[in-house]
């Protein structure tokens, strides 16, 4: 059995703070996070990008980046918002969203871009 790895963080020390199961892996490349983006737009879940200063990730809600994009299937055009996003909020997360419509629940989330924290 292999041994289990601690991973060191803290609410102390929001540079360290994890968000869901993608954060405790090396950061996603371009290409990884496309890949992602095909998966839940093949998935017919709805994408949506929403972010947040990095001291508030934990403790409030994450502001919404325009609406969510109802029937968006080009992946260029989401990973556009999402860069949009973090150009007008550099030093905020932002993550990218897939709502399950039939579910009425998220069957995706993950950070494409890690502001820094303060």
């Amino acid at each position: 059995m292999s041994e289990m790895q601690d991973y060191q963080s803290s609410l102390g020390d929001p540079s360290s703070r994890k968000f869901e199961t993608f954060s405790y892996l090396p950061a996603m490349s371009a290409d990884q996070i496309r890949k992602q983006v095909e998966y839940i737009v093949r998935k017919g879940w709805n994408p949506a990008i929403e972010h947040t200063e990095p001291e508030n990730a934990f403790d409030h809600y994450w502001y919404m980046w325009k609406l969510p994009m109802f029937g968006e299937t080009n992946i260029d055009t989401i990973l556009a918002e999402a860069e949009a996003c973090h150009k007008a909020h550099p030093n905020n997360h932002v993550r990218l969203i897939g709502f399950d419509n039939y579910a009425q629940s998220k069957g995706a989330e993950m950070v494409v871009f890690r502001g820094k924290a303060v």
